[in-house]
């Protein structure tokens, strides 16, 4: 449906910024203004700093019409990662759609853990895993950190591993990709056993989603939900990991603050070494574990 015109006007910079910071408010996006920025930057391609320089220029109708279009379905609640197609997360650009889960900063802490647990490993070449993968944001930010290292990331959606693997390609980084549920397909080259195994699984109870936020809506529903409290993705995880792990190799997942302690618990119950690590926000949210060395080990 075409949207009608803010103003009949084409206006400057300036003042398309603020007509659009307006449209946005009252839609109650909170964060307007930052958002008004980024869409006026991304139709123009300009940065901020262009922006406040060229703030009385003229846009064109087309640039117009575009920008329009855009806040309008951001008004609807369309997430803004999707309508500017990519997300800067990590050191990384990475492309973005429905097909999965968009980047979360709060996953950037996963990230450090997982870097910590490499430099520890202090291998020439470790083996690392991502599951679920989805953008493909932590095998690549793993492989950009430590080109050494042999990364390989699965994912259940088909569509979710050709958003990752565009997403390598135009990184400009290898891994290796594969079809699987979990760990149920991780065989030939792909097989174990791996140093390190990463994931942020789907986490959320299944009573979250009719109260979700409408953003979360454009999420794939398979990359957020996890059964009744959220961890029957994780548990499984869990279950079939000892099987694909190196020995001493640690697992490190991403959970809800209301469910990872749960899990700890259990993994301790199974004798795992596990602990809780907390968010940006102090929130216990990342389980670290270890299985333990056997004798023979």
């Amino acid at each position: 449906m075409t949207t009608p015109p803010l103003t009949a006007a084409v206006p400057t910079h300036a003042q398309a910024q603020q007509l659009i910071r307006q449209q946005l408010k009252a839609a109650g996006i909170t964060s307007a203004d930052s958002e008004a920025q980024q869409l006026l930057s991304g139709v123009l391609g300009l940065t901020r700093v262009q922006l406040i320089t060229r703030a009385g220029q003229l846009l064109t109708p087309d640039q117009w019409h575009t920008l329009q279009d855009l806040a309008q379905r951001r008004s609807q609640r369309e997430p803004l990662q999707h309508l500017l197609g990519q997300v800067e997360w990590a050191d990384l650009v990475l492309s973005v759609s429905p097909a999965a889960l968009i980047p979360r900063p709060e996953t950037e802490v996963l990230l450090e853990l997982a870097c910590q647990e490499v430099r520890r490993l202090a291998l020439p070449s470790p083996r690392l895993l991502d599951v679920g993968t989805g953008t493909g944001a932590l095998a690549l930010a793993l492989k950009h950190r430590f080109p050494a290292a042999q990364v390989t990331a699965s994912d259940i959606s088909l569509p979710a591993l050709a958003l990752a693997r565009h997403n390598a390609q135009q990184s400009h980084l290898h891994i290796d990709l594969v079809h699987s549920d979990l760990l149920t397909d991780l065989t030939g080259p792909y097989a174990a056993p791996f140093d390190l195994l990463v994931s942020n699984p789907p986490y959320l109870p299944a009573s979250d989603q009719p109260s979700a936020q409408p953003e979360v809506q454009y999420d794939p529903a398979l990359a957020l939900y996890g059964g009744p409290d959220g961890l029957s993705l994780a548990r499984r995880l869990c279950q079939q990991a000892p099987a694909v792990l190196a020995a001493g190799a640690p697992l490190l997942l991403e959970l809800d603050p209301r469910n990872a302690l749960t899990l700890t618990q259990e993994l301790r119950a199974q004798g795992w070494s596990a602990y809780l690590e907390p968010d940006l926000t102090g929130r216990e949210r990342f389980v670290v574990a270890h299985l333990p060395h056997t004798d023979s080990e």
